[in-house]
């Protein structure tokens, strides 16, 4: 199978080396293709140019192209038989257009809860559109979404054998959205310091909630990638997720990298049938499903209990598990494969 995968206009690198959400996916999806057996070429001009020594890179968007031009021509006579691209592009025009020429099926993985897909974007088989949880398959049911858990791979990220670390960690973007005060909440009523990694998106937001992040239990290291990222997850007790109570999380990279690490995890939810519910099991996570009507200390004393539960499991059968069911190549095979 010849598979491409496609980058897209954006402020990181293909690979990034640290957040970044669809650009880890894609990289991932090429990684676990080569894994599986396929080939892969890297298409547009956003990867890294180091990849060349290893890869197959071809720096063309199919938006770009026009029809009949000689590398439209050139694309077509390659014969893929497989391209992953971002959620946004089988809905826009000039990309389905040139991908109707090359005669060949198209996967997507759904990273946002609010995008509007045109109408006929997926049949269901040649063109697939993948989902992480029951909330983003009812959301998207128009469009006749498969269930899959994303898989999410940085550089340098492999992680090493498991071991049981000590203080909390938190990890994602800082703002509204992720809801991380209410982590460094719990971790104060238990007495925990806690490390929170990731860029600030949101500054008003930091402002709002200086005393508890700059209390003396939290330690903010800012945006990680590579062995620094995959360390500071690994080195951890616990992995604490939290999301705000409107946000709906659509492509959850932490849980995959928590549980490849080895850490366990404890997740505050605000209804059923999220991301946690399919991400985690008994073996390697607790969540909380808190009543969106109570406020934020409620929930983090909530949340402090589930820390406390997540800390008894075994951060060596949370790996096993996570390396798994975070397969790279087993999320390749799944989506590569046409529905019956």
């Amino acid at each position: 199978m010849l598979v491409g995968v496609c980058d897209f206009p954006g402020s990181y690198a293909f690979p990034p080396v640290g957040y970044g959400g669809i650009e880890r996916w894609l990289w991932a999806v090429a990684v676990g293709a080569r894994a599986a057996g396929a080939d892969v070429h890297l298409l547009g001009p956003g990867w890294l140019t180091d990849l060349e020594n290893d890869w197959v890179r071809r720096p063309v968007r199919l938006e770009d192209l026009t029809t009949g031009s000689l590398a439209s021509r050139e694309l077509r006579n390659t014969g893929y038989d497989l391209l992953v691209v971002g959620h946004e592009y089988p809905s826009l025009p000039a990309w389905t257009r040139t991908w109707n020429e090359l005669d060949c099926d198209v996967a997507t993985f759904q990273h946002s809860p609010v995008f509007q897909h045109t109408d006929a974007a997926f049949d269901g088989k040649r063109s697939r559109l993948y989902c992480y949880s029951p909330e983003m398959i009812e959301r998207y049911a128009d469009h006749q979404p498969i269930p899959e858990l994303a898989v999410h791979l940085g550089l340098d990220e492999e992680e090493p054998p498991a071991v049981a670390g000590d203080d909390l960690v938190w990890l994602g973007r800082i703002d509204e959205e992720k809801a991380p005060h209410i982590a460094v909440r719990a971790a104060q009523i238990l007495g925990r310091r806690i490390q929170i990694v990731g860029p600030v998106f949101d500054e008003t937001y930091v402002r709002r909630h200086e005393r508890l992040f700059s209390a003396g239990h939290v330690k903010r290291v800012g945006e990680l990638g590579g062995p620094a990222k995959t360390a500071a997850i690994r080195d951890a007790s616990v992995f604490v997720y939290t999301y705000a109570r409107t946000y709906v999380e659509a492509g959850a990279a932490v849980f995959g990298e928590s549980l490849r690490a080895g850490t366990p995890m404890a997740a505050l939810t605000w209804r059923e049938g999220t991301c946690a519910e399919v991400a985690l099991c008994d073996q390697t996570g607790v969540i909380t499903v808190a009543d969106p009507d109570e406020d934020d200390e409620a929930a983090a004393e909530l949340l402090a209990l589930s820390i406390e539960q997540a800390e008894g499991l075994k951060h060596t059968e949370v790996q096993e598990v996570g390396m798994h069911r975070f397969d790279p190549a087993r999320h390749f095979t799944a989506m590569s494969t046409r529905p019956c």
